[in-house]
């Protein structure tokens, strides 16, 4: 950029000035990108995801095909408020835009009035737009790769808020701050922004193969700690061996007061002189509290 616009902050990373313009200092720029490349490769190769921002006119194609050719997810049109740090409203969006996808697919727009049918239509192509790029993003991306901070800067501040890391291409007039990965380049040319989107995308496919490699030690892994967790449930004491939540005495030892004896019984036959004609009679006698059956 010209000598008047620029960032103080970026003095570290200019080289000189030639005809009122900032030189930016190449060896420092491809350090840093090879520092940059380097995590955004081990972010994706341990299943992390990388939404490529870029929606100044000049990056928006290269930002959506690039992404696209690396699996990952962009925003190249506006950037909605609170798309990281208001991810569940943001979702409600995207889930509406599935729905009218599948009306359109399934011929529910056939049997609508065409009044009702273009006032759809228009909905799902501004929530396309808007929306289109992070479509299939059901959780918060690993990383952010931005063009232009300056332009994206309410990207930056909700990735900062929320700790995911941001890796940008940052031009003379940038602040540098924000950003965790600072690749010093030019922001404005097309040629510049589709070489470093084109490698940052390299990085996310070297990033999805290591990942893919890596599937068959996950599986082992989880099918291990299963076991682990039957063994450990195996092992655990069974529910009457346990003591009441409000402390009270064990199962054990609940058997073994319920097992001994009460209070004894006996049983007294009448005689029959006692009741002249009348049958004999047995009855049930409970000795009183605290005597035994020789008190009675």
């Amino acid at each position: 950029h010209q000598t008047k616009r620029w960032n103080p902050k970026m003095q570290k990373y200019i080289f000189g000035e030639r005809n009122g313009i900032y030189i930016i200092d190449l060896q420092k720029t491809v350090g840093l990108f090879r520092r940059a490349y380097a995590f955004v490769a081990d972010c994706v190769g341990k299943g992390g995801s990388v939404l490529f921002v870029g929606t100044k006119k000049q990056a928006q194609d290269a930002i959506a095909e690039e992404s696209v050719r690396a699996g990952q997810y962009f925003c190249n049109n506006r950037w909605l408020g609170g798309t990281l740090t208001n991810f569940r409203t943001i979702k409600q969006g995207i889930d509406r835009l599935k729905t009218l996808e599948r009306m359109a697919e399934d011929g529910t727009f056939d049997r609508l009035p065409k009044k009702e049918v273009a006032a759809l239509q228009r909905e799902r192509e501004k929530l396309e737009k808007n929306l289109g790029g992070i479509k299939e993003l059901n959780r918060l991306p690993g990383a952010l790769f931005v063009i232009d901070p300056k332009k994206e800067h309410i990207a930056v501040h909700e990735a900062n808020r929320l700790g995911i890391p941001v890796v940008a291409v940052v031009d003379t007039n940038c602040d540098p701050d924000g950003v965790d990965y600072v690749i010093p380049g030019n922001d404005d040319a097309i040629r510049s922004i589709r070489l470093f989107a084109g490698k940052i995308a390299d990085a996310c496919i070297e990033g999805s193969a290591r990942y893919a490699a890596r599937a068959p030690d996950r599986e082992e892994h989880t099918e291990r700690d299963r076991a682990s967790e039957r063994g450990d449930r195996n092992e655990r004491r069974p529910r009457g061996d346990r003591g009441d939540r409000r402390g009270g005495p064990r199962g054990g030892e609940r058997d073994q007061r319920s097992a001994r004896p009460g209070p004894q019984v006996e049983v007294v036959r009448k005689p029959t002189e006692a009741a002249e004609g009348e049958p004999a009679a047995e009855a049930a006698v409970a000795p009183e509290a605290g005597k035994g059956p020789e008190n009675q």
